[in-house]
């Protein structure tokens, strides 16, 4: 897969955390590499934003009836392979992935790991929202899912660091 036929918008519309450079570019790749590895050989474009605590909360209220903050919001734009074309391209919208940019930096934290990997992993998983796969009943699916998850960030060289404070 060419890179190029790959357009992902990233939008930061939050002010809480200072995005590091790189950040984007990181983005960027997880979402190549998703598509590569499930081998998505279309045009497609996807779009990131980069929200605080407070805007995906009012999203998970307002989409999902959950009055409460959470790390990634998904919003497929396609079902069952089949997605909405941009009339302008001719590239597949697979959809939009929000990242609370707070509660990705508090998670790197309580999970041990850094930030980048974090931030790597909500991509990967919500990639992998957009194109179909879901883990809510838990079982077979989550597993794949998770597998996926860890095959992925294994190939961008951000292996999972286990790390134990006092």
């Amino acid at each position: 897969m060419d890179k190029d036929k790959v357009k992902v918008n990233i939008i930061n519309k939050q002010k809480a955390e200072k995005i590091p450079t790189g950040f984007r570019m990181l983005v960027r790749r997880a979402c190549v590499a998703v598509l590569k590895l499930e081998e998505f050989h279309e045009n497609a474009e996807v779009e990131v934003s980069f929200v605080d605590d407070e805007q995906i909360r009012q999203l998970n209220r307002d989409f999902r009836n959950i009055d409460s903050s959470t790390d990634v919001l998904s919003f497929p734009l396609g079902e069952n392979g089949v997605y909405d074309k941009n009339p302008a391209t001719g590239a597949n919208m697979l959809g939009d992935i929000v990242i609370s940019v707070e509660h990705a930096k508090a998670q790197a934290e309580e999970y041990g790991h850094t930030f980048q990997r974090e931030m790597a992993f909500l991509t990967v998983h919500s990639m992998l929202h957009l194109l179909g796969y879901d883990h809510v009943n838990g079982g077979i699916e989550a597993e794949t899912m998770r597998e996926k998850e860890e095959s992925v960030l294994l190939q961008m060289g951000l292996t999972r660091e286990v790390t134990f404070t006092e």
